[in-house]
């Protein structure tokens, strides 16, 4: 009677084991040929240049004295797509770039270290290839912050003003008592096991933007969930979340040029410390002294892009009109 249990049991264990193999199986060859005619379907929205031996994908937009550069936050899969509604907006009265980094949107993914100096290097070299001249406006969100810091630090003559969406600065973790996020290198199976596809099917609005109907394309979502599918948590992404501590210790004593205007967002949303200490307070101790550095706080969430698109633009078109006025 024991051996028979025992022999069933182990038929079920058996059973299970092979459903579970072939439910494996199937989400990854589905995932494979929906990849394959994905990419096909979806081709690059701007210029793909040739950067140390990958290609990276530039985007551009309008035209004007200024040229706006915006640079995404660490894991955004689709940076073209995401900026979209502040890109329409900024675009108007000036030239927009949108600069996706190795392993993001439709640039390919490098072998190259994810360190600050490669990252700015590869983005001034996409910005050059694709005739997109300086000085530029960096509009940084998230991360991207301390890319543009190391930017206008050595290449101050390339950099006008940086207008920040509630960017990662280099002080930040000090200034909070808080370490460095790390991501473990077994995320990188996210993508192409087919995980993160059926995470997007599951559960989309936990990784579309958050904004009201409309504000997004439904070609824009189709999109942005497909380069999810394909980029999620790549090598390029665990790299630069895993290098974020030495990119600091790299960056953290450098002071923007004293004269140069900084604006920076963020929400309201944040609560301070129990020291008297929130975003506000931090960000106004890394304003410049020109007379137009300010810190602008608007109710949303971090991706303020997603929902306050058009009042950004309206306090950047002030931050603009009042800097070029003393020049």
């Amino acid at each position: 009677m024991k051996t028979l249990k025992k022999y069933k049991l182990g038929l079920v264990l058996r059973s299970i084991l092979l459903f579970l193999v072939l439910g494996i199986g199937v989400l990854f060859f589905s995932n494979y040929f929906i990849t394959a005619y994905e990419e096909s379907e979806y081709q690059p929205l701007g210029e793909m240049v040739e950067v140390g031996g990958q290609n990276m994908h530039v985007y551009t937009k309008g035209q004007g004295e200024n040229t706006i550069v915006l640079l995404s936050g660490l894991g955004t899969a689709a940076p073209i797509l995401d900026f979209e509604p502040l890109v329409n907006e900024l675009s108007k009265h000036h030239k927009v770039a949108v600069v996706e980094l190795p392993g993001y949107g439709w640039s390919d993914q490098t072998d190259k270290k994810r360190s600050v100096e490669n990252i700015v290097e590869e983005i001034r070299t996409a910005l050059k290839k694709s005739n997109v001249q300086g000085p530029y406006i960096l509009m940084p969100h998230s991360i991207s912050g301390i890319y543009s810091v190391y930017f206008a630090d050595n290449y101050p003559e390339e950099v006008k003003a940086i207008v920040g969406i509630d960017p990662t600065l280099p002080q930040a973790m000090e200034y909070f008592g808080e370490t460095p996020p790390t991501m473990p290198s077994y995320f990188s199976a996210i993508a192409p096991s087919g995980i993160a596809r059926l995470a997007l099917t599951v559960s989309p609005g936990s990784f579309l933007p958050l904004a009201e109907d409309g504000t997004y394309s439904e070609e824009n979502l189709k999109m942005t969930t497909a380069i999810s599918s394909w980029r999620g948590y790549n090598t390029n992404v665990i790299d630069e979340t895993n290098e974020i501590k030495n990119n600091i210790n790299k960056t953290r004593d450098i002071k923007l040029p004293s004269t140069m205007p900084v604006i920076i967002f963020t929400p309201e949303i944040d609560k301070p410390t129990d020291d008297g200490k929130s975003k506000k307070t931090f960000y106004e101790t890394q304003l410049t002294d020109s007379p137009f550095s300010k810190v602008v706080i608007l109710r949303g969430h971090h991706y303020l892009h997603w929902t306050r698109a058009t009042d950004i633009t309206k306090e950047v078109e002030e931050f603009i009109k009042s800097s070029a006025s003393v020049h």
